[in-house]
Parts: C-alpha cells; structure tokens; sequence
C-alpha cells in the first residue's frame, strides 16, 4: 500500500527552514555501521552510538526521514509495549516483565533529555497521558493501576470522574488513570531536529537510497542500494519496520504490516480547551481504541482503528468522524484539516524484535503502534551493543522472530481486531 507521507498533517506542518538537508548517496562507499531506516529505531540507534562517541555511521532512507510509521503517529511519548503488561507478566515472570517496561520509562526521560539538551522543537506537551474507562467499571481501573504500580513500577495516579474531567470532559467515561511521565509531541519534527544534529555530528543519511540486499563476505558486509552503489561496513542494522517488504527475508516474514489511520481537525480554538482542558493526550480501556490529543495551534488530532487495506481520505474521515462523535458529539460538524494512514510492523509476540540474526546484521522491528518509547529502547539496546557496553538487547531475546505467514496472518489479525471490536460494544 502506498501511503504518501504529503497526504500527513506533520508533513504539511513542517516550516521550510525545518527541512532536511541530507546529501545523495554518491560512488561506493564504506562505513563501520550502516543503519538501514530513517525512522524512530533508526536514528536512535544513530543517535546512540554518536552519544557513546562512535561517529563512522551511515543511514540509508529508501524514502524520506519519517516516511514510516515514525513519521506519521499519533505522537503519544508513552511507556509499555503492544504486548499487555498482563501477558508480559505472565510470560516472562515479573522480574523480567519490570525490566522491560521500566526500559521504555527510562525512554520518556531519554525523549525529553534530548529534546532539551538539542534544542528541538517539536511541540512537546509534557502534560501527561490519560487513560480513560469507556465501560465505567472501576473495579477494573483500580486493578489495572495496582498492577502498573505494584508489579512494574510505575506511577499511574487514578482519577474519579470528577477528576477526570480536570482532563477530558466527555460523558461516554467514567475515571480515568493518568500516566504523568507521559507526554506528546509532533512526531515528524522530533525525527527531523535529531537527523539535523547527527548530520552536524558527521553522521551521513542518505534519504532516496533503497537498499535493494544486503550480502556476507569474508570480512564485512555488502549493503547494495538501487541505481548500483555499494556500501562495505561492518555492521549493519536493519529499522525498516512496516516496510521491509523482502529486504532481509528471515525478518520480512516475521513482520505483518498493519494500517491504521489518523485525522487531525481544523483548529478549534476555545472549544479545544473546553473539552481537553488539561492538555493531556488520551485514550480509553477498550481493546480497540480511539486516541487523540490537543495540537498546539489548538487543532484535535484523532487516531484509531486497523485495518489490511488502504481506503480513500474521504473513507478514513467518515470512520474516524464517526468515532469522534461518540466521544464528542458537540464536534459533529467539525471541519477536518487532513486525514491519512500508514503501515505499523506487527509481529506474533506483540513484542519487538531486537536482536542480531547472523555476526554482525541486527534489526530492530515490529513495535506494533507503541514504538514512540520502544524504539528509543531499541536504539539505545543496540548502540550499546555494537560499542562493547552491554548486551541488553538480550532481554527481547525469548520473543525470537516467528513467521507472521503474510495474508494469512493479516486476515488472522483483521479477524481478531473486529471479533474484539465486537466484544467492545456487546460490553457497553
């Protein structure tokens, strides 16, 4: 499916002196690692390595800085995985369930860090993130933040309906549980501000450079991109998530690319602060979700549903419009700015895939529309690898790299989503 990064909010938001100013991959050449994917992974990795002062770094981009899912998201800086804390919990026992989730906390931290410490504007909202309970059963609330706090350390605060209202004013919920470490920013713009600083660091991307296979020889690795350059490096690492396509085939069998879908409104002004006077970013206990958030020139950015196929803008306004107005009926009318999709790498875990697959070839993969966070995970687990620090990245080690077996697997998915989408409405 191609999804024209143009047809996204974020890219018509980016300032022309925002733009990247990256060179073309010109004549064969060699680097000691070369990062295939300019997304959230990719650049973390890159951003990484450059922090522990390793600089001999190439990115290749077969498209732009953020075309993926990076790019394109709802922009929710939020802890955890696709996977639900009670599942990780059960397989993996909780000791090493709590390490996993306090990596993508100590991740919000790291976002931030360098937001700050680069200067990158990129709209942070450091207002925290809300879930809120669409079926107003708060026996399960309370379970739920028992089990975030108690069994993973974090530090959810509940919110009765009257507080949460401090947040979200809506009657479809009852409370709500807030995450405050939790944030939201402008996804494309955060990509861009850190490609600017590796660039600045040494760091050569190349966007426009499809890496077409990637060869062993005796010594190191052939990456060969379209139009015939070759690039020799030591390491290579893969980041191409939803759209891997048959790159590297062990990996693009595991991943299923997945469609989800967001709009953003024109700016509602007074009407924003009324109905999200906290400025948090939201989404509610249902397994198939909506979320959304307050832009900063007051404008709502609404995302939800997943699907196998690519509709049409009209399609995905009327899908998501409707879910708008169960929420917010007063926005009936609203008026809507863009609307667009894009592919999330899924893999049967739930999990990410962060690993090494043969001496020197890594990947880090399918993080499954919760990789804000886990990508900066990966990135860090990697860098600390390939620089002798430490070899975290054996933590996601048990969830391996399973075939998601192609069409079967995203029938199989879309099944589930509606057999859970389903279940949703017969509960309410």
């Amino acid at each position: 499916m191609n999804w024209p990064l143009e047809d996204c909010w974020y890219r018509q938001t980016i300032n022309p002196g925002e733009e990247l100013s990256s060179q073309p991959l010109s004549d064969n050449q060699q680097s000691g690692v070369v990062i295939v994917g300019a997304g959230f992974a990719g650049l973390a990795t890159a951003m990484g390595l450059v922090e522990r002062g390793y600089q001999d770094i190439m990115v290749l981009e077969s498209e732009t800085v953020g075309y993926g899912a990076s790019g394109r998201n709802g922009g929710f800086i939020m802890a955890g995985y696709s996977l639900p804390e009670t599942r990780l919990i059960r397989q993996l026992g909780e000791v090493a369930a709590r390490n996993l989730y306090q990596l993508t906390m100590a991740a919000q931290n790291k976002i931030k860090q360098r937001i700050r410490e680069y200067e990158i504007d990129c709209e942070l909202v450091d207002a925290g993130i809300v879930l809120a309970d669409w079926f107003k059963h708060e026996p399960a609330l309370l379970k739920q933040q028992s089990l975030m706090n108690s069994r993973l350390g974090a530090n959810w605060e509940y919110l009765s309906a009257d507080q949460l209202k401090d947040y979200v004013v809506s009657s479809r919920y009852g409370g709500g549980l807030l995450e405050p470490d939790g944030a939201h920013f402008h996804p494309l713009k955060y990509l861009y501000g850190l490609a600017n600083r590796l660039i600045a660091a040494g760091v050569r991307i190349h966007q426009h450079c499809r890496v077409e296979a990637i060869r062993k020889t005796s010594t190191s690795w052939d990456v060969q991109v379209a139009g015939g350059q070759n690039v020799i490096s030591e390491q290579v690492v893969i980041c191409a998530g939803g759209y891997i396509k048959g790159l590297q085939i062990a990996a693009a069998k595991a991943v299923l690319p997945i469609a989800t879908y967001v709009m953003t409104t024109e700016p509602l002004d007074g009407q924003l602060d009324e109905y999200l006077p906290g400025r948090a970013a939201i989404y509610d206990t249902r397994f198939a979700f909506d979320y959304y958030r307050p832009t900063i020139n007051n404008c709502l950015l609404w995302g939800g549903r997943i699907a196998i196929r690519k509709p049409p803008a009209e399609r995905i306004i009327e899908l998501l419009k409707r879910d708008l107005k169960r929420v917010f009926p007063e926005f009936s009318d609203v008026s809507v700015a863009a609307a667009w999709g894009g592919l999330m790498g899924y893999t049967r875990p739930q999990m990410p895939s962060i690993n090494q697959s043969r001496p020197g070839l890594w990947h880090a993969l399918g993080f499954g529309g919760h990789g804000v966070c886990a990508t900066t995970v990966a990135g860090e687990a990697l860098a600390a690898a390939l620089t002798g620090e430490h070899r975290r990245y054996r933590l996601f080690e048990s969830f391996g790299l399973p075939n998601a077996y192609g069409w079967l697997g995203m029938l199989a998915a879309q099944n589930y989503y509606w057999w859970r989408q389903l279940r949703d409405g017969l509960r309410m």
